[in-house]
């Protein structure tokens, strides 16, 4: 028997680590004929630890939440007896999670080992390389991603062939190929899982991407705060090395082709390509002007290319299985599949990867499984903080690059925030900014100071000190940032703030107007008041940290506003439902 335990990011933070150690220990004690294997995430992050158990016949029994306590059942009962431990194993329901789903990138994610070369080989790796270089031409491998119409999955869409041919025609002393694994974006974790999970897949398809455009070189540009990604992929690279994939002579032609990391320092802002190149080269990450396009002039000045780690993902499995085969997914314009991190409000959060052109509501319901504790949906924002937030009643809209863009947000690289009735859409937009703010390289007056003063009205406005106009100076200092920063962050640093006052402006009226935040969210603009459900239990009071809760036993008790911080301590506490907030 086999014994896996997903050890991905969300994994070892729920305890996946002392899981797996305690399997070693009882069945080593016990003695028992089985074996502890590592993978990465399955994309069902809610459902973490996750166990798979594999019998003699490859049979796979899933359990779910399996922390070190729980073992023991399972190895009494399974792995000893062959007797499966019924309560703990998936539900049919959340089965569906990744049954639902179409996977392409993912395809190798919570079944091989990261950290064995051997089960990516065993999965047809490296075929796709080894196609590539013994039986095809450069012409024929741009022409294959092409037919397949893959678009670079970073955020802009903008067609993977075209780059690619672009730095093939340019010459160069050297030539270089990029990945830009700098994910960003708050509540993205889409690279990371493949990076922890199926690191081959993006050193085979870099090693394809450089081949086409004559690259030798292949960089990864890896956030630092990805510690177990960088770890995993320098064993997958060293691996490769060994079995003659990288290097010299690449299956056993005259085409030489090696890689490196580079772990950078986690500036939002180098998700920008000439920025990203910059702080390469040991400069600030800072955009440079454009033209000259980094295919002409980029790396140390030489031609190069850049695509993030799902765009290069998906190259083995199309040229593997053709280009025509991925481009019979999705629509017309926005072809084959998609990933896409689920996170807020949300029942089901993790990473699912489905067909372009499915709508919203089927992610966010049909996977996702709703929002949590049966709320009102609200909206979504897409995009991260370049992107924008798609309200409910567009909860039908197709999952494709025109049609997100059409609401006045984007695609992205796949982060998915979900909001519920409760959350206050001005300040969401106040969240992102702030983000966007601190994350601006300064190099741009309308970035860097724009970006503050927008800021500072958000602010004041969820402060209850809004005034009238702030809506209207709000959209006019957007359009100005927009049209006055070089680079994608700048231009795209609005969308938050103007899709929702585009979608729930009467939210920003409400605030300024009348004082009041429609979600009961915002801290100055709520007040906790005691009815007359109130028992005089005092349990209210107790768990009060300010003591701003006081009255008499079995007597009706009351709140100091002053003193009150809004912290929800009593309204979570009360269990007579006699605390309100208004």
């Amino acid at each position: 028997m086999r014994v896996v335990v997903g050890q991905g990011s969300c994994g070892i933070a729920t305890g996946a680590k002392k899981t797996a150690a305690e399997f070693e220990k009882q069945i080593k004690e016990k003695n028992l004929d089985a074996k502890v294997g590592v993978t990465g995430c399955v994309g069902t992050c809610y459902l973490e630890p996750i166990v798979d158990v594999y019998d003699d016949d490859d049979n796979l029994t899933r359990y779910v939440k399996v922390q070190p306590e729980n073992v023991s059942a399972i190895v009494d009962g399974h792995l000893a007896k062959g007797e499966p431990v019924k309560e703990m194993i998936i539900s049919d329901e959340d089965k569906q999670f990744i049954e639902k789903q179409k996977r392409v990138v993912l395809r190798n994610a919570g079944t091989i080992d990261p950290e064995n070369i051997e089960d990516y080989i065993a999965v047809d790796g490296y075929k796709a390389a080894e196609k590539a270089i013994s039986s095809m031409t450069p012409d024929q491998v741009i022409e294959e991603i092409k037919i397949s119409g893959l678009r670079g999955r970073g955020g802009a869409g903008f067609p993977t062939w075209f780059k690619w041919n672009a730095a093939k025609q340019n010459k160069g002393k050297e030539k270089y190929i990029v990945c830009n694994a700098d994910e960003g974006d708050p509540g993205a974790f889409m690279d990371r899982s493949v990076l922890e999970g199926d690191p081959h897949s993006l050193i085979e398809g870099m090693i394809i991407g450089g081949y086409s455009m004559g690259a030798t070189e292949g960089v990864i540009y890896c956030r630092a705060e990805y510690p177990l990604a960088i770890k995993r992929l320098e064993l997958a690279m060293e691996q490769a090395r060994q079995k003659g994939f990288l290097g010299k002579n690449l299956f056993g032609t005259n085409y030489n082709f090696d890689m490196r990391i580079k772990a950078g320092a986690g500036a939002f802002v180098c998700g920008e390509e000439t920025a990203l190149i910059a702080s390469l080269e040991g400069e600030r990450g800072m955009p440079r002007l454009k033209p000259p396009f980094p295919a002409a002039k980029g790396y140390w000045q030489q031609p190069t290319n850049i695509n993030n780690v799902e765009t290069f993902a998906n190259v083995p499995w199309i040229i593997f299985n053709g280009g025509k085969a991925f481009g019979d997914m999705g629509t017309e314009k926005s072809k084959g599949t998609k990933v896409f991190a689920l996170a807020g409000k949300i029942k089901k959060g993790g990473l699912v990867e489905v067909p372009m052109g499915l709508p919203l509501k089927d992610v966010i319901f049909g996977i996702g499984g709703g929002i949590k504790n049966d709320k009102k949906f609200k909206a979504v924002q897409m995009g991260g903080p370049s992107g924008g937030c798609v309200p409910a009643e567009l909860i039908d809209t197709p999952v494709t690059y025109e049609d997100i863009t059409k609401t006045g947000a984007i695609v992205g690289s796949g982060g998915m925030i979900v909001m519920d009735e409760n959350t206050c859409m001005v300040d969401m937009a106040r969240y992102f900014l702030d983000f966007t703010r601190k994350e601006s390289c300064g190099k741009c007056n309308y970035c860097r100071i724009g970006t503050k003063r927008m800021l500072e009205i958000l602010e004041r406005i969820t402060a209850g000190e809004g005034k009238d106009g702030d809506i209207e100076l709000l959209e006019e200092l957007a359009g100005k940032v927009k049209d006055g920063s070089m680079c994608g962050l700048g231009q795209t640093a609005p969308n938050p703030v103007l899709t929702t006052i585009r979608y729930f402006r009467n939210e920003y009226e409400d605030h300024i107007y009348n004082k009041k935040c429609t979600a009961k969210s915002c801290k100055p603009l709520i007040t906790y008041e005691i009815t007359d459900k109130c028992k005089g239990c005092t349990l209210c009071s107790k768990k009060c940290p300010v003591g701003a809760i006081s009255g008499e036993v079995k007597g009706q008790h009351v709140i100091d506003q002053d003193k009150c911080i809004k912290c929800g301590r009593c309204i979570e506490s009360c269990k007579f439902d006699a605390i309100t907030v208004e």
